[in-house]
């Protein structure tokens, strides 16, 4: 048995500094639980001159990938830079040397997934990234491990805790949705460009790694249907208590016989569901099995120690694995090939605002412009009036994405219709 097993770091940012934290505060406790002693041996670093807060030995900086991946004292590669390039080289690289890898990269997981996975099983290493999907919340290992003899029907999850903030404030402080940016910008929730978290983006590239996992398939990440929060307004969220539900940015995967559904979109969600009431920046992940019927896997999605704890454990995970001689065993879940289903086949219930003018005849010009397109409305309530114009606000029944938007284009060429205020998707219940 090795007297150790060593780790490399490839980068010490906020979450390469918690993981040498837990790695030395932790050390007697990660000891008896590995099997070994677990020490950082080399960290790879753009400065080795910039302050970092942590009491470093001498000698274990380095600006070299090469003194990391190489070093024979290394027998597990934790790589958490950011980014695709250069961290896939640097990983890829650290593979063919034999040395299991840790990762905390959603993007590139999420992108080069195969190419990562083959090249782990041609050398016979571990390839762990519980920390690149929702923090510290343990949901990777849950999929492929604790859930194993379960069939996954549905995930939904909120994996972004940027817009989670955003739409929380958005519903408990009634601001407009540049306001409740401006703050998670001032309180670092938000980048100061905050486009991958608003937009979906980031969202997506979780749904994309959750799902290939889920459903046993690789999803690719281009077929996955992204749509942000920007457009969300104070009214709708307002709109939305009434009827009963709460608007969160949700992650959506589901099985079905046409294929697998994959899309990042806002939803009005039932007050009721376990995901309305994950706030602020908590994260929060929902699966339904065919045996264990629904669960919830809830807790923080970010920040230096949340992560670092998910990094932590796979690197035990890996040094157990060394210390038995089976590094490997659990690799790429994805062996079959179901297709994407196309958006315009997915169903959903719909919740509609308009602007339109206030005048007799109107509800019924727009009926039978959704009519004709085989949409079917479950309310039609008029919210507010506005000088000449009335403010209405449909709700339908379940229907095909495509016949919704053919119904759409109808309904907004109608001379009376002045706006199309928003269109949301409702989800989390049987009709």
């Amino acid at each position: 048995m090795p007297a150790e097993i060593g780790v490399g770091l490839l980068g010490l940012g906020t979450v390469g500094r918690g993981v040498y934290r837990i790695l030395e505060q932790n050390a007697a406790l990660i000891a008896a639980r590995a099997g070994t002693a677990v020490r950082v041996r080399r960290i790879l670093v753009r400065d080795p001159h910039k302050p970092r807060g942590l009491d470093l030995p001498e000698g274990m900086l380095t600006t070299r990938v090469e003194d990391v991946v190489a070093d024979p004292r290394v027998q597990v590669v934790v790589e958490v830079m950011g980014g695709v390039r250069p961290a896939l080289d640097y990983v890829l690289e650290a593979l063919r040397r034999g040395k299991s890898v840790v990762t905390a990269n959603k993007d590139m997981v999420a992108e080069h997934g195969r190419e990562l996975f083959a090249a782990a099983e041609r050398y016979g290493c571990d390839l762990f990234f519980e920390a690149s999907v929702a923090g510290g919340i343990p949901i990777i290992r849950t999929l492929k491990a604790s859930l194993a003899a379960n069939r996954i029907y549905q995930i939904m999850g909120i994996v972004n805790g940027t817009t989670n903030y955003i739409l929380t404030r958005m519903s408990r402080e009634g601001v407009s949705f540049q306001a409740a940016l401006t703050e998670a910008q001032r309180l670092g929730y938000a980048e100061a460009d905050p486009a991958a978290d608003v937009e979906g983006h980031d969202a997506a590239r979780k749904l994309v790694i959750l799902a290939s996992i889920a459903f046993n398939s690789r999803i690719p990440l281009e077929q996955v249907y992204v749509e942000g929060i920007a457009r969300i307004a104070p009214e709708d969220i307002r709109y939305a208590r009434e009827l009963g539900y709460v608007i969160k940015l949700l992650a959506l995967g589901k099985e079905t016989p046409e294929g697998i559904e994959v899309r990042v979109h806002p939803v009005l969600l039932p007050s009721r569901h376990p995901l309305a009431a994950v706030h602020d920046v908590f994260n929060a992940v929902f699966v339904r099995g065919d045996a264990v019927g629904e669960t919830m896997f809830y807790g923080r999605g970010a920040g230096e120690l949340p992560t670092a704890s998910a990094v932590v454990a796979d690197v035990i995970d890996a040094a157990r694995d060394i210390l038995r001689g089976v590094p490997g065993m659990i690799g790429c879940t994805c062996f079959e090939n179901k297709p994407v289903k196309p958006m315009p086949l997915v169903e959903s219930r719909y919740y509609i605002r308009l602007l339109v003018d206030d005048r007799p005849g109107v509800l019924a010009a727009i009926a039978r412009g959704f009519g004709d397109h085989r949409v079917s409305l479950a309310s039609v309530i008029q919210k507010n009036t506005i000088g000449e114009l009335a403010e209405i606000v449909l709700v339908t029944h379940r229907v095909a994405e495509g016949a919704l938007r053919a119904a759409m284009a109808v309904v907004e060429g109608l001379t009376v219709v002045k706006q199309v205020a928003n269109v949301i998707r409702v989800e989390g219940e049987e009709e």
